[in-house]
């Protein structure tokens, strides 16, 4: 039988047949897509690695910045410039987040900056700036200090002076600047007047006198008056004083322009001059200071327990002459320089205990006895000027209580300290006479007016009078 012929044809494999030579289409796809992928992993973890190394290494400028940059493109800033017509704008501004820190007892600006995670590189740059931010130094409790920290970094810092003074830090690139911020007050001037019952304290407080300022009052007069022997019922006083406005809020008190006091029928006067050398002083309407050349009394408000003269000594258990005037007063009260001087002695001298005595210039010489002890840092030959602490209230030596035992000598004779005549500081300069009188005339004349009024009137209807 006759074999059929073997028909020949072009062999033609199917299409992904495991024969065909090469890659097939769909791992190509595969393929092009793994590598896309890889592609981008390896760029996100290289974008990572570059913000860590920013991070944990500040030397390194590049990398920081380019870490800043990134993270500022998030949160942008937009902190608008300071004014005080726009306080709230600026404390409330979009994404900006302020910290306030009220300081307490023992915080220092390191301690304060490490609670809130400023670096002390930072810190270190800020000190560096030297006399405006000085004041950082010295922080006391209470002050309020106000922070913008973003990142971890300094922008801002506010540091409240007073009402209306405040000292601002400002970042820029890698420095700070230093600047004070005032904002302008309004001064009006004001009066009150009182009549003493019980004392000078609770009068003026009726008539609306905080304490600091009777203290100033008293002090104005302090030379001619004694305030613990010499203040009677139905005594008078009447005094202009400044007062200062921040939008329309009264923030503080300023300066007693001009004063009057009546002591037992005996009236004295006071006014504040400032000359054109920008200093300020008390003197009597005929232009003689107010001030002398020693204080009355070197403790304020304190208790007569002796005076001068012969007494019973409650130590020695005798008679015997006491060359001083004794002051009660809480241990610890301060004892002030009645006199510009040079510390002759301070130390121990038997029975007087802890005692500074002080050579003034001239004839004249102070000793004060029973210290409890001496103001830090003292020393013999030490220079002092009048109304300077020099120590406190004590009983050292022999003494049954806390008190201070003062002397007045005047050629080395003691003289009594409540009666002696005080000698006059230096008056009005011949060519600042007719400017004192221009400027103090005017409130002598508003003095009269309140003296007739403080005659008839109680001091309640005369407080909080405004011109």
């Amino acid at each position: 039988m006759a074999q059929n012929p073997v028909i020949q044809r072009d062999f033609k494999p199917a299409k992904n047949t495991p024969n065909r030579k090469g890659i097939p289409y769909t791992h190509w796809v595969i393929l092009l897509s793994s590598v896309i992928l890889f592609g981008v992993i390896f760029f996100l973890i290289s974008d990572i690695a570059v913000a860590t190394r920013g991070a944990n290494n500040l030397e390194d400028p590049n990398q920081y910045q380019k870490v800043s940059l990134h993270k500022q493109l998030k949160v942008p800033l937009d902190i608008p410039a300071y004014d005080e017509s726009n306080v709230d704008d600026y404390f409330n501004a979009p994404n900006i987040k302020w910290k306030t820190v009220i300081v307490r007892k023992g915080d220092t600006l390191a301690r304060i900056f490490s609670t809130i995670g400023i670096s002390p590189k930072q810190l270190h740059k800020i000190v560096r700036l030297g006399k405006p931010t000085n004041r950082l130094k010295r922080l006391l409790p209470g002050e309020k200090l106000k922070f913008l920290v973003l990142d971890g970094e300094l922008r801002e810092l506010i540091y409240s002076i007073d009402e209306a003074q405040s000292l601002h830090v400002v970042r820029s690139g890698d420095t700070f600047t230093a600047s004070e911020v005032s904002l302008e007050l309004n001064k009006r001037i004001a009066y009150a007047a009182g009549i003493i019952e019980t004392s000078l304290f609770l009068a003026a407080q009726q008539a609306g006198i905080p304490g600091g300022m009777t203290m100033e009052l008293a002090n104005i007069f302090n030379w001619d008056i004694d305030f613990v022997l010499d203040v009677k019922t139905g005594d008078r006083f009447s005094l202009i004083y400044e007062e200062y406005f921040l939008d329309g809020k009264k923030v503080r008190n300023g300066d007693i322009l001009a004063a009057e006091f009546s002591n037992k029928g005996k009236v004295y006067r006071a006014v504040r001059y400032v000359d054109k050398n920008n200093r300020a002083e008390y003197y009597t309407p005929e232009g003689k200071s107010m001030r002398k050349r020693f204080l009355r009394t070197p403790v304020d408000f304190a208790r007569i327990s002796s005076k001068f003269g012969k007494r019973f000594h409650p130590v020695l258990n005798r008679m015997r002459q006491h060359k001083g005037v004794d002051y009660a007063a809480p241990r610890g009260t301060p004892i002030k320089a009645s006199g510009d001087g040079k510390i002759k002695f301070i130390g121990k001298k038997g029975g007087y205990g802890n005692t500074i005595i002080v050579q003034h210039a001239g004839k004249y010489s102070t000793v004060y006895a029973h210290m409890k002890s001496f103001k830090r840092g003292l020393r013999k030959n030490a220079k002092i000027k009048q109304g300077d602490t020099i120590g406190y209230v004590g009983s050292s030596g022999l003494a049954t209580g806390p008190h201070l035992h003062y002397e007045f000598r005047i050629n080395g004779i003691h003289r009594n300290p409540l009666t002696v005549k005080l000698p006059d500081a230096t008056p009005i300069t011949a060519k600042y006479r007719t400017d004192f009188k221009l400027n103090t005339q005017g409130y002598l004349t508003l003095l009269n007016t309140l003296g007739r009024t403080n005659v008839a009137l109680s001091s309640s209807s005369l407080t909080d009078r405004r011109l």
